[in-house]
C-alpha cells in the first residue's frame, strides 16, 4: 500500500465547475479546465517515469522525486526547505 501521494490544488477556476482528478497515488481538486488538464498531463508523466523504472513514490528518495518531478514540468522549492518540512515538497505547476 502506498503511503505517499501528489494533491494538486488548482484556485484559478472561475466558471464553477468542480473538478476532481483521483488516480495512482495522485488527487487533483479545483482549477480552470487549462489548469486541471495540465496538473493531470503532469503527473501522469510522472507516474509514467516511476513506472519505468519500477519505482513508486514510497521507494524514492526526496531528491529523485524532484529530479523527475523537474523533468516533467513541476516548479519546486529547493531541497533544504523540503527536509525542513519534514519531506512534504511543495510546488506548482
Amino acid at each position: 500500500m502506498n503511503n505517499n501521494y501528489l494533491v494538486g490544488l488548482g484556485f484559478d477556476c472561475d466558471d464553477g465547475h468542480v473538478r476532481i482528478t483521483k488516480g495512482k497515488n495522485f488527487r487533483i481538486y479545483g482549477g480552470s479546465d487549462k489548469t486541471h488538464q495540465t496538473m493531470q498531463e503532469k503527473v501522469i508523466k510522472l507516474n509514467e517515469k516511476l513506472d519505468k523504472k519500477g519505482r513508486s513514490l514510497d521507494e524514492i528518495s526526496t531528491k529523485e522525486f524532484m529530479d523527475i518531478a523537474h523533468s516533467v514540468g513541476f516548479k519546486l522549492q529547493n531541497k533544504k526547505r523540503a527536509k525542513k518540512n519534514n519531506g512534504r515538497i511543495e510546488g506548482g505547476i
